[in-house]
């Protein structure tokens, strides 16, 4: 049988054995906010907002967001959602195909520059990555998988149709940057085949247009043959420009999000230990391709010591990636021209897609994510395969190269349904990555909300007390220990926890870091929670409504559009009978936030009060609108509607 046609029977094999246990797993990590919570997958939400909102579901215009637009992503899930609701199951399945529809093209692109068994080999290898588990096993990581379809299709196509007998410069490089877009709307590296692509046609010269270049050069003329080639780079790159030109006025005046020093340590250290810290995440990248053993879902904050002196071993590993890369330079000019397009392609499509999220241009919010190296490690493996058909070629390893590849991909087999497994549940996902991660605080605030949903207060506890131990300046730990003690009624520990949160951002008696530190604050929602947190414990007390009012005046003072402050604020003022006062900090909030039901709802609850039943079944209505299943918006607007008498409604009253 021909080898063409049992190669992707194999690789959809493979995908099967890997990733069947991968359908069992849930909702976990980031799934919770891009799929569960987000509003845009739901069908009563218009379709509209798929393409104003952002990844996950915020306005992309807004300061708060986190510029990640990739419309198309979302629009899967909705078609997920639209079949089966929230059951996990459909969303994974899909992942899994998508991995192997990925894999298949991936083989179609390998046989351009190599032999069927090394097509094969590299193909292989990538299939059973364990590093594809994050992009496979978590649903946000479709946004991968798509855009590296995408990525493919655009690459396969431009490579397929470059040499063809009638070329036409301006339809193959319109078709291939329209490729490139489509997976840009999935995620942004998809645009990076543009420069792969750019690359492809610097270095494949066919030997005879070479010679007629060389006789025009001769002639003191430019061959049609190089105009070719500087057209099809310039449209390439045109259409690269003007691709990021509009994403770039999508996203509004403030084009890069605002991450937290938490989320990049490096990105907010000062020189050199930004540099050298940038330089050792590449080796850790490489490593992790290089030998996948310790995988974690999350390795941000301290996961990664930084690199603050020139003196650190682990600069070592910077200079070795460094050289190796030259070494792969160097090992280009000496190969034949066949062998070199294959090596250069391949190493561009290692290092190319992986810039974006390099540090090299623009700071990004993790400090390494193993998502990110889901189209960088087509290019490893390929490099990988070359170095194996040489051995493979060679009679006397033959029997060498056949057994350790085959190891190889049983050792990757293995470490992958067992990294699937890891991915079942939040539970198992944050176990296994803190039985490798000791050092992120947000790995234990994260497991502490695991087991305080199962109920596993003092458990929870204990986690959120060491996530304060390791990270004593970040907020979220004490909020969490805060939030525990006060569900245990341990109020006044509760007080004091919150009054520490407060004073690492008030305190530092005026100096410049306090001052900078005030000023991050100012723009963090999630640090102003503290003001909130603290004003709801103390407003249990009747008599310190006043002083929990004030806090949440200090709150909106800090950030003027922090909506919660408003809606809590109201709250308040409804308790100490204010109410004229509780309708404005509502209406206040509309003004920031005008798809938020509990606005509405608690809105209409203020006008009920004052006898407005007309104007407070409105904005239950418009709660409805936003949220069809919003229980207190139905509940109230029921009662509403068979108070009115009309018999017409009586049915909707019985509906709600």
């Amino acid at each position: 049988m021909d080898l063409e046609r049992v190669c992707p029977l194999l690789l959809a094999a493979l995908v099967a054995v890997c990733y069947s246990n991968s359908l069992g797993c849930g909702f976990a990590y980031d799934d919770i906010a891009a799929v569960r919570e987000n509003r845009d997958i739901r069908l009563h939400t218009p379709l509209t907002n798929v393409f104003l909102n952002d990844f996950w579901g915020m306005p992309i215009r807004k300061e708060g967001s986190h510029k990640s637009y990739r419309p198309l992503t979302v629009l899967t899930f909705r078609a997920n959602y639209a079949v089966h609701g929230l059951r996990p199951f459909g969303y994974h399945l899909v992942n899994v195909l998508l991995h192997g529809l990925v894999c298949l093209l991936f083989y179609r692109l390998c046989l351009h520059f190599s032999s069927g068994a090394s097509s094969l080999v590299s193909s292989a290898l990538f299939a059973v990555h364990p590093v594809h588990t994050e992009a496979v096993n978590g649903v946000v990581g479709r946004a991968e998988l798509l855009s590296a379809a995408a990525f493919l299709c655009a690459l396969l196509y431009y490579i397929h149709n470059r040499y063809q007998n009638k070329t036409n410069a301006w339809h193959e490089c319109g078709v291939t940057s329209v490729l490139a877009v489509l997976g840009l709307l999935c995620k942004e590296q998809a645009l990076t085949v543009l420069a792969v692509c750019c690359i492809y046609e610097l270095v494949t010269p066919k030997n005879q247009r070479r010679v007629q270049g060389m006789r025009y050069m001769i002639l003191g003329r430019v061959s049609p043959w190089l105009k070719d080639k500087l057209l099809r780079i310039s449209l390439l790159l045109m259409a690269a420009a003007g691709t990021l030109y509009l994403r770039c006025k999508i996203m509004g005046p403030r084009i890069l999000p605002a991450f937290s020093r938490f989320d990049n340590p490096a990105a907010a250290s000062p020189t050199p230990t930004r540099q050298l810290t940038y330089g050792y995440l590449w080796s850790v990248n490489a490593w992790l391709l290089l030998f996948p053993c310790n995988l974690c879902c999350d390795w941000t904050m301290s996961t990664v010591p930084l690199v603050s002196s020139f003196c650190d071993l682990r600069n070592v590993a910077t200079l070795g990636l460094v050289a190796c890369g030259l070494l792969v330079v160097r090992g280009v000019f000496k190969m034949e021209e066949e062998a070199r397009v294959s090596l250069i392609v391949s190493f561009s499509m290692l290092v190319v897609p992986f810039l974006p999220a390099s540090n090299l241009f623009f700071p990004v919010g993790f400090v390494v994510a193993e998502r990110v190296l889901y189209i960088p490690s087509m290019g490893f493996c390929m490099i990988l395969a070359q170095g194996w058909n040489i051995l493979w070629e060679k009679r006397a390893y033959k029997q060498f190269a056949a057994a350790g590849i085959l190891f190889l991909l049983a050792v990757h087999v293995i470490k992958t349904i067992r990294r699937n497994e890891d991915w079942q549940s939040e539970y198992t996902l944050y176990n296994s990555a803190l039985s490798v991660n000791q050092r992120n605080a947000k790995l234990f605030n994260n497991m502490g909300r695991v087991l305080e949903s199962m109920d596993k207060h003092q458990d929870a506890l204990n986690h959120y007390t060491e996530a304060m131990r390791i990270q004593p300046d970040d907020v979220r730990g004490y909020l969490n220990t805060g939030r525990v003690l006060t569900h245990l009624r341990r109020y006044e520990e509760a007080e004091r926890i919150y009054l520490r949160a407060k004073s690492l951002f008030l305190g530092g008696g005026g100096s410049p870091e306090a001052a900078r530190r005030e000023e991050e604050v100012r723009v963090t929602p999630n640090h102003l929670q503290v003001f909130l947190n603290l004003a709801f414990l103390i407003s249990r007390n009747d008599s310190r409504l006043e002083e929990a009012d004030a806090l949440y005046k200090e709150a909106i003072t800090l950030r003027s559009d922090f909506t919660n402050a408003y809606l809590n604020r109201g709250d308040v003022l409804l308790k100490m009978n204010r109410t004229k006062e509780a309708e404005a900090m509502y209406q206040r909030a509309l003004e920031f936030d005008d798809s938020n039901p509990d606005l509405y709802f608690n809105l209409g609850i203020v006008l009920m009060d004052q006898g407005r039943n007309v104007e407070a079944l409105e904005l239950f209505n418009k709660a409805l609108n936003i949220e069809p299943d919003h229980e207190k918006s139905l509940e109230y607007s029921a009662v509403l509607i068979h108070e009115s008498g009309i018999s017409r409604h009586q049915n909707l009253a019985r509906d709600r």
